[in-house]
């Protein structure tokens, strides 16, 4: 199995500058780009800014990787999984809030143990309490949930921990500059306006309604931690959630969950009718 390389990258040196260079000129600066988990693949972290920036900027570099690896004779694909042997793409969503003059990160608390402030654990109890039913905007497609699966570095239960990556949010606890929320449930496959939408929205639930943060950091394997629930496991499931649920009508409004929720259904419907690989090879001679 590959995994992270200082030296693979130069094999595609100018793929690999095209990148930096280019995207930086679409006003997309790359923090750190390099390979990952599985052949082929890549992590790129795309520099913080506010919700609507980093969401232009999230839809800017996936459109332009893929017009970039066109020209150096490659195939770019945000697909959540692409080989079911392999492990899949997130598209992790790194959250702070901060104070209306922006000197101030409101999820930093010195005083706390692990430096985590009230309204970071109302934060996280909010998003812990929404998940279930807005994660088809976290999970979109069919191939969402070939991702969502154990032992592939992608949540399956409704968990959180410090710096724990098998939970579904896992707080970076830090300085006063960098403690953060990163919302690990997010596929690359995702509508990044709609991800950080639900990220947001679930958050500020919590704030909204101060929830109490009961739920302790899960510490060692969070696919083990079942007890506070579990993700639905595929788009049917989820989407059914988020319909029959008043959280997504009350975060987004009755005219998108509806209109939204229909475009899934559909989807779940294109596929249902669909005769896939699997199934002929599976019963084509032996049934």
């Amino acid at each position: 199995m590959f995994g992270y390389s200082i030296l693979r990258s130069t094999l595609n040196n100018g793929f690999m500058t095209d990148l930096f260079e280019l995207l930086k000129r679409f006003d997309v600066p790359i923090e750190g780009l390099h390979t990952e988990t599985g052949p082929g693949v890549y992590e790129a972290a795309i520099l913080y800014s506010d919700a609507m920036t980093a969401a232009d900027r999230a839809v800017l570099f996936k459109t332009a990787t893929k017009e970039i690896a066109y020209r150096h004779g490659i195939m770019a694909t945000f697909m959540a999984k692409w080989n079911e042997n392999l492990p899949g793409c997130s598209g992790h969503v790194h959250q702070s809030l901060w104070d209306s003059t922006s000197a101030q990160n409101l999820f930093y608390d010195p005083q706390h143990p692990s430096c985590l402030s009230p309204l970071l654990r109302q934060y996280i109890a909010g998003q812990l309490y929404c998940l279930p039913y807005i994660l088809p905007m976290l999970a979109p497609t069919i191939n969402s949930y070939k991702r969502l699966v154990e032992g592939a570095w992608a949540p399956t239960t409704l968990t959180w921990g410090i710096d724990n990556r098998t939970v579904a949010l896992r707080v970076l606890a830090g300085s006063s500059k960098s403690t953060r929320l990163e919302t690990r449930v997010v596929g690359s496959d995702t509508n990044p306006y709609l991800a950080i939408a639900a990220c947001l929205a679930a958050g500020l639930y919590g704030a909204k309604h101060e929830l109490d943060l009961q739920q302790p950091a899960t510490i060692g394997n969070g696919y083990r931690d079942e007890q506070y629930g579990t993700l639905p496991r595929h788009l049917a499931e989820a989407t059914a959630a988020m319909k029959n649920n008043p959280i997504a009508y009350e975060l987004f409004g009755d005219s998108f969950v509806q209109h939204f929720v229909a475009t899934r259904e559909w989807e779940w419907r294109q596929y249902a009718k669909a005769v896939t690989d699997w199934e002929l090879r599976r019963y084509f001679e032996i049934i």
